[in-house]
């Protein structure tokens, strides 16, 4: 069983992106839709055979480009990241903090999408576009497809709403 999605949204994914200053409720439904896609919301941290990590299963060579290739080269953010981070633990594991801590994986996997030059977001309830994107920027080798991508935030997301 995996996170609930309106207290993962409410708790985790607005905040965060509302502390890096880029809220917006598409923003928040692409993370959310990201993390149902990626561990349906939490249900593996990491699954076995796999890299990755975290509700946002994000790799850790991925991790490093984030922080090498772009939020190197934008100091403001790089230190609203790094203030999400753990004082310690990022130090001595800072690919575990995918894992183990939801606000700065949350702020990574936005980076995940926001680095790349042509990023732009869709209206906040256009899910096939943010598929588009998910496979576009934050997957492109994954075997999933886009249909798949909106069949779990259907089954993780819309289906916890309405039950609600």
């Amino acid at each position: 069983m995996g996170i609930c999605a309106s207290e993962l949204r409410q708790w985790v994914i607005k905040p965060t992106l509302k502390r890096l200053g880029v809220y917006s409720k598409a923003a928040e439904n692409l993370l959310l839709a990201t993390a149902a896609q990626e561990s349906g919301l939490g249900s593996h941290l990491k699954p076995a055979g796999q890299r990755a990590l975290g509700i946002y299963q994000i790799h850790s060579l991925a991790h490093r480009h984030i922080w090498d290739d772009y939020l190197a080269l934008h100091s403001d953010m790089a230190s609203l990241v790094r203030g999400l981070a753990s004082q310690h633990d990022f130090l001595t594991q800072p690919h575990a903090e995918l894992a183990t801590n939801l606000s700065y994986a949350t702020a990574i996997a936005w980076f995940m999408y926001a680095r790349n030059e042509n990023f732009s977001l869709p209206k906040s309830n256009d899910i096939e576009a943010m598929a588009v994107l998910w496979k576009r920027f934050y997957h492109p080798k994954s075997k999933s497809s886009t249909k798949d991508f909106c069949k779990n935030f259907e089954h993780y997301v819309i289906a916890e709403e309405v039950a609600a």
